[in-house]
């Protein structure tokens, strides 16, 4: 069973940084897109970036450009994102998504629920002074 474990959430005030982890388990990320979705509440759930595991090619939505960086370290299957300069607006929780149709070509602010097949429990980020 393919799963994600994402944890590094918590409170910052605006303007503070975060680095969120994204482990997975029961598979290895060799082949896969993986990328980055928030639910913020009241909010559809919106992508936020997405990399491309083999080539390390990495994409986001405009609101974040800048500000966050997608990476990942290919011996530990876990994908990472650092989040700087964080506003009120980028609260939310934060989980990571993939499936073997998910595909980081597709414009970041396009991707939907019916983007991914699997996606993990999500670590809450919240920007507030």
């Amino acid at each position: 069973q393919r799963q994600f474990v994402e944890s590094g959430g918590g409170l910052v005030q605006p303007g503070g940084s975060l680095r969120l982890s994204c482990v997975t388990a029961g598979f290895t990320l060799d082949n896969y897109h993986v990328g980055w979705f928030r639910r913020a509440p009241g909010k559809e759930d919106e992508g936020v970036s997405c990399i491309i595991i083999k080539y390390d090619r990495t994409y986001y939505r405009d609101s974040v450009k800048g500000r966050f960086t997608i990476s990942r370290n290919y011996a530990k299957n876990t994908v990472f994102l650092q989040m700087n300069s964080l506003k009120p607006e980028d609260t939310g929780v934060y989980y990571c998504v993939t499936g073997p149709n998910y595909d980081c070509s597709v414009d970041v602010s396009r991707q939907t629920r019916r983007s991914y097949d699997y996606w993990g429990q999500g670590t809450q980020v919240t920007v507030s002074s």
